[in-house]
């Protein structure tokens, strides 16, 4: 898939998953607030730990687009577009729910600090930010800067790649949720 596909893909798929997320926000008190039976994360600590997570992607997601703008005076980006192919399979295990161990950062877990009205405007306001990244960088800027990503091993990934990972990030999550919704009596 060349870059121009790949960003309207990216796009879609953000919209699909956000749209999604948004959804479990009218959920009742019930389901936001159950404790599965593996003592895990209730959907409301769930849907914090997303914002948490979009909240740090987004600080490299921001860096990453600034050096790549600042790289399009320096490097040949039609070179980069011609050179570039989506490689989509090797982020597919990124989505599904424990298809792999990920140890995540402690300040990624949620604190209960937020209520769920807030939680729900910043998850919004995190997906206008992705929206905007892409539109800046819409004609291909953003392979001009990759940065490691150690999760499951996926290595330099440019900033369009970062942004697909944040929403597959969100999408792992809703079958947790939905896993959730499912033990309720």
């Amino acid at each position: 898939m060349d870059i121009f596909r790949c960003i309207q893909f990216i796009q879609t798929h953000l919209k699909l998953t956000f749209d999604q997320v948004d959804r479990w926000f009218d959920k009742d008190n019930k389901t936001l607030n159950y404790q599965p039976a593996n003592r895990g994360w209730t959907v409301q600590q769930i849907l914090e730990h997303i914002y948490l997570t979009n909240f740090y992607l987004l600080i490299l997601i921001e860096k990453g687009s600034k050096k790549a703008m600042r790289n399009y005076l320096n490097l040949d980006l039609n070179l980069e577009i011609k050179n570039y192919s989506f490689n989509q399979g090797k982020f597919e295990k990124v989505g599904e729910y424990s298809a792999f161990e990920w140890i995540r950062p402690e300040h990624m877990d949620p604190k209960g600090s937020l209520n769920s009205d807030e939680i729900r405007g910043l998850i919004a306001q995190q997906y206008q930010q992705c929206l905007h990244y892409l539109d800046l960088m819409k004609n291909g800027e953003g392979l001009l800067c990759k940065t490691t990503m150690t999760v499951n091993e996926l290595g330099k990934i440019n900033v369009y790649e970062y942004i697909y990972f944040l929403s597959l990030h969100a999408q792992r999550h809703l079958t947790q949720m939905k896993n959730n919704e499912l033990q309720i009596v």
